[in-house]
């Protein structure tokens, strides 16, 4: 009895689907305009994390050494500034590697290269480079460097700059951007979200009316709540899949081309000079796929079906 029901309110469901034609295609376009929003604060939140990540990596302090400077001081004063907290890693940079860089950067230029002959010995001391946590934590670091002082064993000191003081500014800005735009994401996602139950579900109230008068006579006849309501919801879930699957199509679209289509808008001509942003999009729904796909269509699923159902309720009073 139970499954008989069940049949006839599902296929009840798919008759009024293709009977209302025109305000089926209304519903789906409006769902799909929603999970679109969806989908666009996905990429967004993905992007920017993507964006947020790039400039964290990006922003560091960069210890000098002085020129006098033993290896073996500069590699004990790494291994302290390991053990801080505050700091994620470092990189040692001897001045064998720094010349050698330089010599590789500037190989094509004559006049360069000449000079560098004529300077004679190495003139680019050891570095080291320190990425924090934390943006907000180089200034920690910054002040433990300076407080520490660190000397060779003959008192002479082995740090000869730091550049915390020409970073301080982007990384005080950094850290005050992040949470904002963090915050700032949520809120206009929480919007969105509102706006888009709303739309919908005046949406599939406009539906709903216009089976009004056929409603009002099942129920007359004897119809129980869920034979009548049953139908409409089955053709809301319907509205959510197909929006769904069309939404999943458009992000796919939009990840697999968004590289090339923001490098053209950006004038960038080789894909390599904007490694940030090539295939961001695509490898993130690409390892996601399962996550995205489970999101999108219970969205659409949720909205068309509940919608329905609520938007019912008003005309189940006979």
């Amino acid at each position: 009895m139970v499954f008989t029901t069940l049949k006839r309110i599902t296929r009840t469901g798919f008759v009024n689907f293709w009977r209302n034609g025109f305000l089926s295609f209304a519903a789906i376009v409006i769902i799909t305009l929603s999970l679109c929003a969806f989908g666009a604060m996905i990429f967004t939140g993905a992007f920017g994390r993507a964006l947020l990540a790039d400039v964290k990596d990006k922003v560091d302090i960069n210890v000098y050494f002085a020129l006098t400077a033993q290896e073996a001081d500069m590699l004990s004063l790494q291994k302290e500034i390991n053990n801080l907290p505050q700091v994620a890693s470092t990189t040692y940079v001897s001045r064998d590697q720094t010349l050698a860089a330089f010599k590789d950067k500037w190989q094509d230029n004559a006049l360069i290269m000449q000079g560098l002959t004529e300077v004679g010995d190495n003139p680019f001391p050891a570095s080291l480079n320190i990425k924090a946590k934390d943006p907000g934590q180089y200034g920690a670091i910054a002040s433990y460097l300076t407080g520490k002082n660190p000397e060779d064993v003959n008192g002479t000191p082995i740090i000869e700059k730091v550049n915390y003081q020409e970073n301080k500014l982007i990384i005080d800005r950094l850290s005050r951007i992040i949470p904002i735009a963090e915050q700032t994401g949520l809120a206009v996602a929480i919007i969105l979200v509102l706006v888009s139950v709303i739309v919908i579900w005046n949406t599939i109230r406009l539906i709903i009316y216009t089976a009004k008068d056929e409603i009002s006579v099942m129920k007359l006849v004897g119809a129980s709540n869920i034979y009548v309501r049953g139908p409409l919801v089955v053709s809301g879930i319907m509205y959510g899949i197909i929006s769904a699957l069309i939404t999943l199509g458009i992000m796919a679209a939009v990840a697999y081309w968004s590289d090339t289509v923001i490098l053209r808008l950006a004038g960038v001509q080789i894909a390599a000079d904007f490694d940030l942003i090539v295939n961001v999009l695509s490898n993130y729904f690409r390892d996601n796929f399962a996550q995205i796909f489970l999101i999108i269509m219970g969205a659409g699923i949720i909205l068309g079906g509940v919608s329905s159902y609520i938007a019912a309720r008003r005309y189940l009073r006979v």
